[in-house]
């Protein structure tokens, strides 16, 4: 795939990206150390290239060949793999491909709409998403881009100081002891 592109390519340009995307896929493989998780990833992020309108677990199961969305989140929040080592291997691949003089970092954050009270990190706050203070959570994100393309190179959660001091909602959300507010 062209690392200037700007659209996702035809669904008849996906076989001629296959040997690329295996090639791509390769380089995470062995963060998996059982098969099924590393094959349920391939099919995961190729979903997540394809033409469904929404990206949520139910739709992704379907693009994927899935009944239900059991596999998507098994992989997501219970597969043994390590997000902070794929993490290193993108960066890696990202200066390999996209790597230029004039490429610079970005920095970001989205919002995330949301009903309830109980998703980690939620409350009442500004979201430049919604143009004003809604329920939602803060998402920041760590991208590069360069004349040659851009990528998203990591993400958190943005934890407010409400959150950070309430040891009770914290353990019902499993947010982790070493997470503070920053």
């Amino acid at each position: 795939m062209d690392p200037g592109a700007s659209e996702l390519p035809a669904a008849l340009a996906w076989d001629a990206m296959a040997a690329d995307f295996e090639a791509f896929h390769a380089r995470f493989a062995a963060l998996f150390a059982r098969s099924e998780p590393r094959e349920q990833a391939i099919k995961y992020v190729r979903s997540l290239m394809g033409p469904a309108a929404r990206r949520n677990g139910w739709q992704l199961a379907e693009a994927i060949g899935d009944r239900t969305p059991d596999r998507v989140q098994r992989l997501l929040y219970s597969a043994d793999w390590n997000a902070d080592a794929a993490r290193d291997l993108l960066l890696d691949f990202t200066i390999e491909q996209f790597g230029d003089p004039q490429g610079i970092g970005v920095l970001d954050e989205t919002g995330f709409l949301k009903k309830g009270t109980k998703s980690v990190g939620v409350q009442r706050q500004y979201s430049g998403t919604a143009g004003k203070i809604e329920n939602c959570q803060i998402g920041v994100f760590l991208s590069y881009t360069s004349p040659r393309g851009h990528v998203i190179l990591d993400r958190r959660l943005y934890l407010p100081e409400a959150w950070c001091s309430d040891p009770a909602r914290r353990q019902d959300a499993h947010v982790a002891k070493d997470v503070a507010f920053q």
